[in-house]
């Protein structure tokens, strides 16, 4: 068989001849640095055209910058991840009982920008330190949300009554969720509790816990308002009996004692208490009392320590 017998489309061709393309085409080839035969040419007698060669730059050039499948990836829980694991594992055996409720925060608010006026960007209060002791406050009241539930001996479980207020916070960190302790929230202002949660939650972003600030919380507040959370099922970590979830603080419409429209601020806190020792009706006074705080803020003077 000689040459010109060799016909068809080159994708097919073993035998290819300079004929199968213009000067001009096996110019813009080489310059392309790309194979003939690597081209399906649309010509007579399968021809490589220009429309061909640019169509065949075009489409390697797509694969080329598409990116590659992604693949599955194994990789062991980090140590933060395998306390989540054990400590929520645990969790799920407790049975939880939920409680949320809407807080008005107008009344706070206020007080805050009344406060921040008067002290520097870096020193302004959050809704935060708030919280801590208006909970801490109503514990005293309500001391059974402060207590530790020992089950280790399931015939003879124990109630621990817990007379220090040591709040753990949640911290979102580049290790992921840490809840460092906050300790002796009934005798510190919130001046005071504000800085603490300010050199605690450095040192969880900076990775410089140590294993003493995160251990012996009586009770913890996980705001996940900071991240834009609304209402939540907060879990409790034993041996812990309750924990309460902050939600994002948010303008809502509302109505004033004439009945008007008017704009007002509040924020949703979810508690979860160990419904084998709290009742609703406690855990739902607790929160009530909470809210009567952060809403009455003049009231705090009568039992500030």
């Amino acid at each position: 068989m000689d040459r010109e017998e060799v016909q068809g489309p080159l994708s097919r061709t073993k035998n290819y001849d300079k004929g199968l393309a213009t000067p001009a085409v096996r110019h813009l080839i080489k310059e392309h640095n790309i194979k003939v035969e690597d081209i399906d040419g649309s010509g007579k007698d399968g021809r490589v055209l220009k429309e061909d060669v640019h169509r065949h730059v075009s489409q390697a050039t797509q694969k080329s910058t598409q990116p590659e499948s992604a693949k599955d990836q194994k990789k062991p829980l980090t140590p933060v991840q395998t306390a989540m694991f054990k400590a929520m594992t645990r969790s799920l055996t407790i049975p939880h009982f939920l409680y949320s409720s809407t807080v008005d925060t107008g009344s706070l608010n206020r007080f805050r920008e009344k406060i921040n006026s008067t002290r520097e960007a870096g020193q302004r209060l959050t809704p935060l330190p708030f919280i801590l002791k208006a909970v801490s406050l109503a514990m005293g009241h309500h001391p059974l949300l402060n207590a530790w539930l020992d089950t280790s001996d399931v015939k003879k479980p124990e109630l621990s009554y817990k007379a220090a207020h040591d709040f753990g916070i949640a911290v979102d960190t580049p290790s992921g969720l840490l809840v460092p302790v906050i300790r002796n929230i009934e005798s510190q202002s919130v001046a005071s509790i504000a800085e603490q949660i300010k050199i605690i939650s450095a040192k969880a972003r900076e990775g410089k816990l140590s294993a003493k600030d995160l251990q012996g919380a009586t009770f913890s507040v996980s705001n996940i308002g900071s991240i834009g959370g609304g209402v939540v099922a907060p879990i409790i970590v034993e041996p812990q009996v309750a924990i309460v979830g902050v939600g994002r603080a948010k303008v809502v419409p509302g109505f004033d004692e004439a009945g008007n429209v008017v704009k007002k601020e509040e924020m949703v806190l979810s508690w979860s208490a160990d419904h084998r020792v709290v009742d609703g009706a406690e855990c739902a006074r607790c929160a009530e009392r909470v809210n009567w705080y952060l809403q009455n803020m003049e009231a705090w003077v009568l039992e500030m320590k």
